[in-house]
C-alpha cells in the first residue's frame, strides 16, 4: 500500500498559491488537496472555480477537490471542467448518493465520499462499490488547524475492513489534525492518503514537512 501526501492549500499563503502548489509539487506531493465551502454546509468560505484552474496551472499532480457544500451537484460540471480529477461530496449533504456519484464518473472524474465524525460509516454501504474514494474526518470540517479527534483511528479500521471486504480499491483518505503525531496510528490503522494543511504549510520547510510525514508511514509498514 503506498502513501499518498495531499496538503490542503486551505492552510497555504493566498497571496503566492501558484507558487505555494508548484513548491509542494516540486517537493514531492501525490496529490493536492483543494477545499471547497460554501458558508452554509459548513460555517466558512473558500475557493471556487478560478482556484482549481490555478491549481490545475501550477501542478501535473492529481487535483483532489473536497466539495464541503450542500446540493454539491450544482458543483459537478464547473468544477470537473475547471480541472478536479477528483470530486468529494459529503454523505451527510447528498441525500442522492447513487445518482451524484453515477454523474461525477459520467463527467470523467474519480468519485469520493466523506463522512464526518459523527457520521456512521453505515451511510456509504449501498454504495461502497462505486467508490474510488473513502474520506474520513478526523475533525469537524470548516475550519484548519483543528486538534485531532482522537476515536477517528477505530473508524479508519473498520473503514479499511469494509472497502477491503467489498474488494474495493477505493483510496482511503484521512483529513484533519495530520501531522507528524498523527499519522501513523492513521497509517497503521488502513488510511493510505493524508490531507495536511497546518502541518506542512506551517513548517519551516514545507517541502522537507512532506518527506517527514511519508517516512513517518514508511517506518509503521
Amino acid at each position: 500500500m503506498s502513501v499518498r501526501i495531499a496538503p490542503s492549500v486551505l492552510s497555504a499563503d493566498f497571496r503566492k498559491l501558484g507558487e505555494e502548489i508548484a513548491m509542494c509539487d516540486a517537493g514531492g506531493a501525490d496529490w493536492i488537496h483543494v477545499d471547497v465551502m460554501d458558508g452554509r454546509f459548513v460555517p466558512n468560505l473558500s475557493f471556487g472555480v478560478k482556484v482549481i484552474e490555478a491549481a490545475k496551472k501550477s501542478t501535473s499532480k492529481t487535483i483532489d477537490v473536497h466539495l464541503m457544500v450542500v446540493e454539491p451537484e450544482n458543483y459537478f460540471d464547473d468544477y470537473v471542467k475547471a480541472g478536479a480529477d477528483v470530486l468529494t461530496i459529503h454523505a451527510e449533504a447528498a441525500p442522492h448518493l447513487d445518482r451524484q456519484l453515477v454523474r461525477i464518473k459520467e463527467l470523467g472524474a474519480r468519485a469520493g465520499v466523506a463522512l464526518n465524525p459523527g457520521t456512521p460509516l453505515s451511510a456509504i454501504e449501498e454504495v461502497v462499490h462505486m467508490l474510488d474514494l473513502l474520506l474520513i474526518m478526523s475533525v469537524n470540517p470548516g475550519y484548519g488547524g483543528q486538534k485531532f479527534i482522537e476515536y477517528s483511528v477505530d473508524k479508519i479500521a473498520r473503514a479499511r475492513f469494509l472497502l477491503d471486504q467489498a474488494g474495493s480499491s477505493a483510496a482511503l483518505e484521512v483529513d484533519g489534525g495530520i501531522s507528524r503525531d498523527t499519522i501513523q496510528r492513521c497509517w497503521a490503522a488502513g488510511a493510505d492518503t493524508f490531507v495536511a494543511g497546518n502541518a506542512i504549510f506551517g513548517a519551516a520547510s514545507p517541502q522537507a514537512e512532506i518527506a517527514v510525514l511519508r517516512t513517518r508511514c514508511v517506518e509503521q509498514a
